[in-house]
């Protein structure tokens, strides 16, 4: 931000706004003509950057003593396999899920783990090439965990649930489904075909909006924290800076457990929830 240093509410503020296709930060919580481009670019840059790890690792491994990568990879390959032979009973489902699981892991630990940057290292950079292309420095603003973006979380636990609907149809059929909908929870009645059409409804939109709003609201407070504690080393005190350092040291060694632990909620989640597709009513 040019000119004058900003207060704390201005700092916060431009921190949590996104580089989108409008010039300036959403202003309704519900906002179809805007695009996030920063949650873009970086969830689809760090999303090409887990397939080649997990490609590069497959190309490297070998029958012999394996190196760290491989052996990390290789815990991360046994523990989604034995969770998704545990949920997800056909194996032939597993063939896929399993490894659309470990991507989905590694993908959002990825995204999550952008936080443990420092909170002005890349809005400062950002800022001198947004100048330096004319643009005005007050209104360089980018964010770079796609996860503390909710429609970006959303955005993912719609797959899911996109992919749920495309193994209910595969398991159970076309017929089989729609008669599940219209039978289940409550029972084959006339009468109760309304409710149980709505109960199905409502519990895809429940497990969507909790899946993706779970992650959100975990890495948005995270985010929030770290730009609250970058606040203390701009008072320009010796106490300040001491403060900025101690605090920010300790809250990022407890944010690896949270970002490691959403990318896990969300991967079980996953599986959890495709399992259920899998089974009768």
């Amino acid at each position: 931000m040019a000119g004058n240093a900003p207060t704390a509410s201005e700092y916060v503020i431009h921190h949590l706004g996104h580089f989108n296709n409008t010039g300036h930060p959403q202003e309704n919580i519900v906002n179809w003509g805007v695009i996030n481009l920063d949650s873009m670019f970086f969830s689809i840059a760090l999303g090409l950057f887990t397939v080649f790890l997990l490609w590069l690792a497959a190309r490297k491994a070998t029958s012999g003593v394996p190196g760290r990568f491989q052996g990390i990879v290789e815990l991360l390959v046994e523990m989604v396999a034995d969770q998704a032979k545990g949920i997800v009973h056909s194996a032939e489902s597993r063939k896929f899920v399993a490894p659309l699981a470990l991507t989905v892991f590694v993908w959002i630990f990825l995204m999550n783990a952008m936080d443990l940057l420092p909170v002005d290292l890349i809005p400062m950079l950002w800022t001198g090439v947004y100048s330096a292309a004319g643009g005005d420095p007050a209104h360089a603003y980018m964010r770079v965990v796609a996860t503390a973006d909710l429609s970006a979380a959303l955005g993912l636990s719609i797959g899911v649930l996109l992919l749920c609907l495309y193994y209910n149809v595969k398991i159970k059929g076309v017929s089989g489904w729609v008669h599940e909908l219209f039978t289940a929870p409550f029972g084959s009645h006339p009468l109760l075909y309304p409710v149980n059409f709505a109960m199905q409804i409502i519990e895809f939109l429940a497990k969507t909006v909790s899946h993706g709003m779970r992650l959100f609201g975990n890495m948005y407070a995270g985010e929030l924290v770290f730009i609250l504690i970058a606040l203390l080393g701009g008072t320009a005190t010796v106490f300040g800076f001491a403060g900025h350092v101690i605090a920010g040291t300790i809250w990022a060694i407890f944010h690896i457990l949270i970002i490691t632990l959403q990318a896990f909620i969300f991967m079980m989640l996953t599986l959890v929830y495709v399992g259920q597709a899998h089974e009768s009513h």
